[in-house]
């Protein structure tokens, strides 16, 4: 089992930036590929970012590319998704989650989420 805890979601302003955590707990986080998600209300969550056990591969969803960043610190079981020239459309449940299978691989485990607002 692994549990996972999100958190530095808020309130900001477009333009602006955020930095969210998801400190994991229970096995050994180095053996779990992370990704990030987020479902906005009335919608269906979407995919944003994943990294790999050893955080060297990255992927992002379009709407993200070169304005988020995931990254981790297995020394600190701690993954990161920092964002940047945050949009109104970003404003989201932002939820992260580990697999210990490949990252295209349906993921285990899920945080409760943090909550990310974007004003215009």
């Amino acid at each position: 089992q692994v549990q996972l805890v999100e958190s530095g979601g808020g309130l900001v302003q477009a333009g602006g930036s955020l930095r969210l955590s998801c400190v994991a707990s229970g096995r050994t986080f180095s053996s779990y590929a992370v990704g990030w998600f987020r479902q906005a209300p009335g919608k269906e969550r979407d995919f944003v970012a994943t990294i790999v056990r050893n955080g060297e591969v990255t992927y992002y969803a379009d709407s993200v590319k070169g304005r988020f960043t995931i990254s981790r610190d297995n020394a600190k079981n701690t993954a990161y998704l920092q964002m940047n020239s945050l949009k109104p459309e970003d404003t989201a449940l932002y939820s992260c989650a580990a697999t210990s299978q490949a990252i295209s691989s349906p993921y285990e485990y899920w945080g409760q989420g943090t909550q990310v607002t974007v004003s215009s």
